[in-house]
């Protein structure tokens, strides 16, 4: 009788999991082995006005616990996911549509062309990508944020949400809801994106990592685990209205559980779906499915959101 399904912004979804953007979906072969995988939802790779290769390579290296990356928005342009948008079989698992402009008026024109092309897609707003050179993440600018939430609700007709980065004080979490809690169309919100500017050292060559930006880089995995609960928790509990996507730190069904518990409504994953491929949402499956048998949950809602506190 256990049951894994679950709702969405009232769409229906075979399972809580879907990819983190920028892992598995920069191109149409990838984007249809997601649709084939025992992923519940998918997500489009974070996309920019036109066409980008990113930063130069060697921009990703495995870590013992996660990843460290400076990818720099590589993408098709956000022509090229629109029309796998409106391709796609929602019948099948919804999509969300990342969008990323690189200013204000870049992602308005990308928002106002999904809008005209009727696609059921969710747009998701990335105010977070911390690895392109010279371009700050609006993310950490809060006057900022405001500004574009406010164009982007009057110019967008549907709910979407955002995608934010990781905030590290209580008056950030406070602050920031406050900000979300005042635009209503934002329906839900993705925490977090990567750990921004760490930097990892090979002792044997005594260089960096990767190249761009003198080996700065995004961190994932599961460093930053504890991170990513906080904020789903945090903007659970401050933002009631909106629906949270949980990202950060997933490579096994605990973790999934972890996040749901913290107030998840979707889990993704990035670093361990990038090196195990797409049979990983089928893992998860099983291992959450284990763990919710031996809790004696039957349905997701019995235990979503209700982390108890000490």
């Amino acid at each position: 009788m256990l049951d894994l399904s679950t709702f969405f912004l009232g769409r229906p979804l075979a399972a809580p999991l879907m990819n983190a953007s920028g892992v598995w979906c920069n191109v149409t072969n990838q984007l249809n082995a997601l649709a084939k995988s025992e992923a519940g939802a998918m997500v489009t790779k974070s996309c920019t006005l036109v066409r980008r290769d990113g930063n130069p390579e060697p921009r990703y290296h495995t870590l013992s616990m996660g990843s460290i990356n400076s990818m720099g928005l590589p993408n098709e342009g956000h022509l090229y996911y629109l029309d796998y948008a409106q391709q796609h079989d929602y019948e099948n698992k919804p999509l969300f549509f990342s969008v990323a402009g690189l200013t204000l008026d870049d992602n308005l024109t990308m928002v106002a062309q999904i809008q005209d092309a009727y696609t059921p897609a969710m747009v998701e707003i990335n105010l977070s990508c911390p690895n392109v050179p010279g371009k700050a993440q609006i993310g950490y600018d809060f006057e900022a944020l405001d500004v574009i939430l406010a164009e982007i609700s009057s110019a967008y007709a549907r709910p979407f949400g955002v995608k934010l980065p990781p905030y590290f004080d209580i008056a950030h979490f406070d602050e920031v809801a406050e900000i979300l809690n005042r635009y209503d169309k934002v329906a839900f919100v993705t925490c977090i994106n990567s750990i921004g500017n760490g930097l990892m050292i090979d002792i044997n060559s005594e260089t960096v990592l990767i190249k761009p930006k003198q080996g700065f880089g995004g961190i994932g995995g599961e460093y930053v685990l504890p991170t990513a609960l906080a904020n789903v928790n945090a903007f659970y509990r401050r933002c009631p209205e909106k629906s949270i996507i949980g990202c950060g730190g997933v490579s096994t069904g605990e973790h999934v559980f972890m996040h749901l518990l913290a107030g998840a409504s979707i889990v993704q994953v990035g670093t361990a779906l990038y090196e195990e491929g797409v049979d990983i949402f089928a893992r998860l499956k099983i291992e959450l499915a284990r763990i919710m048998q031996q809790k004696g949950y039957q349905k997701i809602e019995e235990y979503q959101g209700k982390l108890k506190t000490i």
